[in-house]
């Protein structure tokens, strides 16, 4: 099953076994079903509860953000995961807070998708990773789709958070396969975070990256090139809720080697926040700084060639891993 089949079938089970859930965001009903596709069938089977809306994020993550405050659930689609800048006012300064703000906490049971990355020549306002603009808003959650994670157990974790989060769905990712990996690697699941190894290569991997779902072939491809050509094993850990994270569930599997991969560009990102959570639980046994792995400093270009010298990629990933280790 394809990434976005499997998205699909998450949101017909929501609507099917929650009568008080709603599916906002333009574009979203039959024949058209969503920019991707995520939505298709949902109008057909379930036409009260799938609502079509204006071209406004701000106008459909408010009523979204109402309708939960009102004891509903509410699933609203960003089509493009740059818009969700529109809608920052609604999320950080209403649905977040309107959790803890009454005087007592009210459960809001909301989430907003949103496409996001680039590697599909959409160019420079339809292409970005926003992740770090949410780190650290108070109440609200951010989680990442990832190939590992069914997607029905991820909306079931974040609805019962009972507080607003954004699902950041990168699209490289719709077309990709469920659960499949090289044979050369042995994925398997400790709770949220998936931790995929060199297969035979031991409980001691050379280095360990961190990264959200997007970055998972890109990851894996960095792995497969360091161990064909240069023998060196490496270990990913692919959590799917960014934030809050769980630092625990990293520990057991981190090494003295570490690196954080993210397709956003530097500067106070996701990745940032993870370094500066292992490094005061780790600082005496780590060989060096947790590295950082960012997409360069500029705008994401059309052009495929150089969409590609931009974001975070895999040769980035496979030299940022030797420098680490070389200290």
């Amino acid at each position: 099953m394809r990434v976005a089949e499997n998205l699909n079938a998450a949101l017909h089970g929501l609507l099917n076994d929650d009568h008080t859930a709603y599916v906002l965001g333009e574009d979203i009903l039959d024949p058209y079903g969503g920019a991707f596709k995520i939505t298709k069938g949902l109008s057909t089977r379930f036409p009260e509860r799938v609502i079509g809306t204006p071209i406004s994020e701000g106008a459909l993550t408010g009523v979204a953000a109402g309708l939960a405050l009102a004891g509903n659930t509410a699933v609203a689609e960003i089509m493009f995961g740059d818009f969700v800048a529109l809608a920052f006012d609604q999320l950080c300064n209403f649905a977040g807070k309107s959790v803890s703000m009454y005087g007592r906490r009210l459960p809001l049971r909301m989430v907003v998708r949103c496409p996001t990355g680039g590697g599909r020549g959409y160019g420079p306002t339809h292409s970005q990773s926003l992740q770090k603009h949410f780190v650290g808003m108070p109440g609200l959650s951010l989680y990442e789709m990832s190939p590992f994670h069914d997607n029905r157990a991820v909306f079931a974790a974040m609805l019962e958070r009972g507080e607003p989060c954004v699902f950041f769905e990168d699209k490289v990712l719709y077309t990709r396969q469920m659960e499949r990996v090289d044979p050369l690697f042995l994925m398997r699941r400790d709770g949220d975070l998936a931790v995929v190894d060199i297969r035979d290569a031991g409980d001691r991997p050379d280095c360990v990256v961190i990264a959200p779902g997007g970055m998972v072939h890109r990851v894996l491809g960095a792995m497969r090139s360091l161990m064909m050509e240069e023998e060196i094993s490496a270990r990913l850990l692919v959590p799917s809720r960014l934030y809050p994270l769980d630092v625990d569930t990293l520990l057991p599997h981190l090494g003295d080697v570490v690196l954080v991969a993210e397709e956003s560009t530097a500067g106070g990102t996701w990745g940032s926040e993870v370094a500066h959570l292992l490094h005061a639980r780790l600082w005496d046994r780590l060989r060096g700084p947790v590295r950082l792995v960012h997409s360069r400093d500029s705008v994401i270009p059309t052009a495929a060639h150089l969409e590609n010298e931009v974001l975070a990629g895999e040769s980035t990933i496979h030299h940022a891993v030797r420098e680490a280790l070389r200290g």
